[in-house]
């Protein structure tokens, strides 16, 4: 298992490094995360028998990215916009339904899918796209996986007290404490590309990797409540491409928002 984590880490390295020097396969790379992660969110869902409208969802999901790419803004809060379409659109489609009942539960589950992968990992085009973009993704980038790879490698070797047993059982606190100092030695190494005092750079690699590891146990309570291990089983070793993206979910967003009151 731990070789063919290795392998899936390395093949995923090398596609990242050849995105971050190439703006049209980044933008081809974000869209096949997005809609994979699409993809495996609604198929777990299928699996708690929940009738979430799946299709609709990725291909909603898709226009955000491809949006955000092209730069289009219909509005300064186009987002809002998109969210009361969306919201439109479902209600019309369920007039078709020949029943009532998981109503609000099929509309709400859309809609979070939609918002909690593809709005969130979008912020990942938005970071690339500011003025330095090139630093700050590598930064939220290595920042948010060096905290992975350190509560992974920490946990497995010196784990002993569970974090949260319920959630996610392999989780420890020996293991968040070492993703942590990790993520935080990540911050350090890409400080020139913040240009910020080191106080300031260990703030930032705490903050998101705490955020990081949040992401992490939040997929970890929807897989355990769709009763499934893994989102999926694209990436020996690794599970599905949810399970890659989730610890950026949050840190992404976070990142993008800070930098860009940074830079005003």
């Amino acid at each position: 298992m731990l070789l063919k984590r290795i392998a899936s880490s390395l093949a995923l390295i090398a596609i990242v490094l050849a995105t971050i020097f190439l703006t049209w396969f980044f933008n081809l790379m974000m869209i096949f995360f997005i809609v994979m992660g699409l993809y495996e969110f609604f198929t777990m869902l299928e699996k708690k028998d929940i009738s979430a409208y799946k299709y609709f969802g990725i291909i909603m999901g898709t226009i955000i990215p491809v949006s955000i790419m092209l730069r289009f803004e219909l509005t300064k809060k186009w987002e809002l916009l998109f969210i009361i379409l969306t919201l439109l659109f479902l209600i019309v489609m369920l007039f078709k339904r020949r029943k009532n009942s998981g109503v609000v539960v099929d509309i709400s589950t859309t809609v979070f899918g939609i918002l909690y992968v593809s709005w969130f990992f979008s912020f990942l085009i938005k970071i690339r796209n500011l003025s330095g973009g090139l630093g700050f993704f590598s930064t939220v980038l290595i920042v948010t996986k060096l905290g992975d790879i350190g509560a992974y490698l920490v946990g497995s070797r010196l784990g002993k007290t569970p974090l949260i047993p319920r959630i996610s059982p392999n989780k420890s606190i020996e293991g968040s404490i070492g993703g942590l100092i990790f993520s935080i030695s990540g911050a350090l190494a890409c400080s020139p590309f913040l240009k910020m005092d080191t106080l300031h750079v260990v703030l930032i690699g705490l903050v998101l990797g705490i955020l990081g590891q949040l992401g992490d146990l939040s997929e970890s309570l929807i897989k355990r409540d769709c009763q499934v291990k893994d989102s999926g089983v694209i990436l020996p070793g690794m599970g599905g491409i949810l399970d890659v993206m989730d610890s950026l979910l949050f840190t992404a967003p976070v990142f993008y928002f800070y930098i860009s009151i940074i830079l005003k």
